[in-house]
């Protein structure tokens, strides 16, 4: 049975920014980043045991896109805290800014 998936609200504001820009950029890319995030969220929700990166905190490319998901798995759920771009500085964590 698949894992829920919690978002934070800081993970809805990467997401809506990332679309956002993908749409300025080219019309519908947008589009085609958020159906390869679902697909990503897809995957983790039925297997979130990736390795942990840091402070408990696991994380997913999400493909063909520069940005990594960001969360930690409990008991029975996973909690998304955010969608990083690649090319950030790697020492930003989420985890402790919240």
């Amino acid at each position: 049975m698949p894992f829920p998936l919690e978002l934070e609200p800081r993970a809805v504001l990467d997401i809506q920014d990332i679309v956002d820009y993908y749409n300025l950029q080219q019309p519908g890319l947008g589009k085609k980043f958020f159906k390869s995030l679902e697909d990503s969220f897809r995957i983790i929700a039925e297997n979130p045991y990736f390795k942990v990166r840091y402070d408990e905190v696991r994380c997913l490319p999400i493909k063909k896109f520069p940005y990594m998901i960001h969360f930690i798995v409990g008991h029975d759920f996973v909690r998304v805290y955010g969608v990083i771009s690649t090319f950030m500085d790697p020492e930003k964590n989420y985890i402790k800014e919240n």
